[in-house]
């Protein structure tokens, strides 16, 4: 069983930046892929960006260039660093995490791009 907690989400006018963070406890396996979706009101929910426990990293075009994905030392943290953010940006943002057949995901937290 693994359980995820997020933190950093919030509102931020068009062309500001924020920062999401994911903490992952429990059972980690050693080989893991750890990342972030998203979903807007009435969207399916869609990749935002992923990184493996090797480093390899995985955008959606529509936020490369703009969202850096990383993860700590221990490899149980991943951040997700939001810049010039804008109003198509506002979703639900979630956290995953994939090992194996293991599947888990976080409860979310709101991200409002707004002026």
């Amino acid at each position: 069983q693994v359980h995820l907690v997020e933190s950093g989400g919030g509102s931020v006018q068009p062309g500001g930046s924020l920062r999401l963070s994911c903490a992952a406890s429990g059972t980690i396996s050693g080989i893991n892929a750890m990342g972030w979706y998203r979903q807007a009101p009435g969207d399916l929910r869609e990749m935002v960006a992923a990184i493996t426990t090797g480093g390899s990293t995985l955008y959606a075009d529509s936020v490369k260039g703009r969202f850096s994905v990383s993860r700590d030392v221990a490899k149980t943290t991943v951040h997700l660093q939001m810049d010039t953010l804008n109003p198509e940006d506002t979703a639900v943002y979630y956290c995953n995490y994939k090992a194996g057949w293991d599947d888990y995901w976080g409860p979310g937290t709101q991200v409002t791009v707004s002026s």
